[in-house]
């Protein structure tokens, strides 16, 4: 098996960006590295047009396999640099493509020459080493068209970089590049989607979970944080904010009339974590509310309900129907963890027949006899905080951005 040196990163979007384009390929190094924090020897260099990672030895398969899920990489590519040498040149392509060869497959050389000071042009340098290695491999046959492999050549000044693969990335910008905003969280299929689709366009996540004992289990906890642990694969780490949220639950369910319970209920969530955003300096709430889904998500209640701040709040699966949102749930491997049959405080005091079309200053005037304040600054800062780190890394889904 061909043993390779070095792994060259193209940056898709990130290409488009002007002045900022540094930042963002700082964001992006920061995020790789945290990726494979777990191989020190391999040394990660964020250049203005590619990344390069010299691995030094380490599993090549290994980091490749972290590098699939991180948001800003259009593709990548194992490779090997030799010098501005044609006969280096040569064996090092012979080397790839032989390992690469299937019995009667078919092969092509693409060059592409950055350093225009090179001796011989792209043409002639396709003539060169595909000749080579036509005498070199006897069942070996040239289709130009739709070749079995495909041996890519880029020469730089640095040297030319030679590859027979190059592997999707997950697109989109990096974790953090548009800065941070707090996810609300709950153990359904909605709300981790809505955190992976935030996550693409380069938002950096800390998930708030409402937990309710005794009536919600340590179970339905931790299926919450396995979601998370799902999600940092995008990102190396996700802060986690887990609030204790009975009393206020029982509160409502005592004093506010039956058919408004549920607009409270998610009134005093987004009241917490807006709370919480303020503490962590976040700028926006980003929520899996699908319009018309469930009682609580129409248009009226999505109006009762976001009154009580003026924070952004995004909401990406707003236009999505339930199976646009399982396909995605089910690419991104969170979907069989959300259905495991562990109740959130969500569902659990759900109302028979909850208001579809709740008036604001009726749940206004409900909410004026109960001094919530009191219970919300108590349920923030007995709040529970740590870092959910990167969970079953072996299992990297396939490229899903044919979803889009």
């Amino acid at each position: 098996m061909m043993k390779y040196d070095r792994i060259v990163v193209r940056y898709g979007e990130l290409s488009t960006k002007g002045r900022n384009r540094k930042q963002f390929i700082k964001k992006l190094a920061h995020n790789v590295k945290r990726a494979i924090a777990d191989f020190p020897e391999v040394k990660v260099f964020g250049e203005r047009d590619r990344m390069y990672l010299l691995l030094n030895g380490a599993d090549d398969q290994v980091v490749l396999e972290r590098l699939r899920p991180i948001f800003g990489i259009q593709s990548f590519s194992p490779a090997v640099r030799v010098a501005q040498d044609l006969e280096e040149m040569k064996q090092a392509g012979l080397s790839l493509v032989r390992a690469m060869h299937q019995m009667g497959g078919t092969f092509k050389v693409n060059t592409r020459r950055a350093d225009r000071s090179f001796e011989l042009d792209t043409n002639e340098i396709n003539h060169e080493l595909g000749g080579f290695i036509l005498q070199h491999i006897d069942d070996l046959r040239v289709d130009v068209r739709n070749p079995d492999v495909k041996l890519l050549v880029d020469v730089r000044s640095e040297g030319v970089f030679l590859s027979c693969q190059t592997i999707q990335g997950a697109g989109g910008l990096p974790v953090s590049s548009s800065g941070r905003a707090m996810l609300m969280l709950s153990g359904g299929i909605d709300s981790p989607v809505a955190g992976y689709l935030a996550m693409k366009r380069g938002v950096e996540l800390e998930a708030v979970h409402f937990h309710s004992p005794p009536y919600t289990s340590e179970r339905a906890k931790q299926k919450a944080i396995d979601l998370a642990g799902k999600l940092a694969q995008y990102s190396g780490q996700v802060q986690m904010h887990v609030v204790p949220f009975t009393a206020i639950q029982e509160m409502i369910k005592k004093q506010i009339p039956e058919g408004y319970t549920m607009t409270v209920t998610r009134r005093m969530m987004l009241r917490i974590t807006d709370a919480l955003r303020q503490r962590r300096e976040g700028l926006a709430i980003v929520n899996g509310e699908s319009l018309g889904q469930v009682a609580s998500q129409t248009l009226e209640s999505m109006l009762a309900i976001n009154d009580v701040t003026t924070t952004p709040i995004i909401r990406p699966v707003v236009s999505m129907d339930k199976n646009e949102i399982i396909t995605i749930a089910q690419a991104i491997d969170t979907y069989d963890i959300s259905v495991q049959p562990f109740e959130d405080c969500c569902t659990i005091f759900t109302p028979p027949s909850p208001k579809t079309r709740p008036k604001l200053e009726k749940v206004e005037r409900y909410e004026s006899f109960i001094d919530f304040e009191a219970l919300i600054q108590e349920a923030v800062a007995a709040a529970e905080t740590f870092s959910v780190e990167v969970a079953n890394l072996n299992k990297v889904q396939d490229e899903f951005s044919d979803l889009f």
